[in-house]
């Protein structure tokens, strides 16, 4: 294994052992759930808006390291940020693990997550928290 991937792989299981943002916000504006039936893994986001921009984002959940640390560094990677920010973030996270394109610089520890477009097996693991914080901006978004 090289020393990249064992950074990388490193960062997961940190994210995945000590999650950032773990935890239900007192008063969310919206929350949004996420169930990954191929293996059980599930996600709520709890998303507060301050217009249009994401003044605190967390969440809550069970599942493989995968999914837990994608949802750590997503709600690292979006905090303060604006719908418009965070809709561009998730184009090109989904990019990267979906189609297997280029890591942006702009994902940061998520270009860990990379390899997982290799392993179709794991790449609703790794879109839940994404695709659950897709559904939230909507929601914050008609309010």
């Amino acid at each position: 294994m090289s020393l990249l991937e064992e950074l990388y792989r490193e960062t997961i299981m940190i994210h995945a052992q000590k999650p950032h943002n773990f935890g239900a916000l007192a008063n969310p504006t919206v929350e949004s759930r996420g169930h990954n039936t191929s293996c059980g893994d599930m996600i709520t986001i709890y998303l507060q808006s301050d217009g249009e921009r994401i003044a605190d984002v967390s969440f809550q959940g069970q599942g493989c390291a995968i999914s837990q640390s994608s949802a750590s560094m997503m709600t690292d990677l979006v905090k303060g940020r604006s719908f418009s920010e965070a809709r561009e973030l998730i184009k090109k996270f989904k990019e990267m693990v979906v189609e297997g394109k280029e890591a942006a610089p702009e994902l940061g520890d998520l270009r860990a997550l990379a390899g997982v477009s290799k392993l179709h097996s794991r790449v609703k693991c790794a879109t839940l928290a994404w695709n659950a914080l897709e559904q939230a901006l909507v929601e914050a978004q008609n309010k």
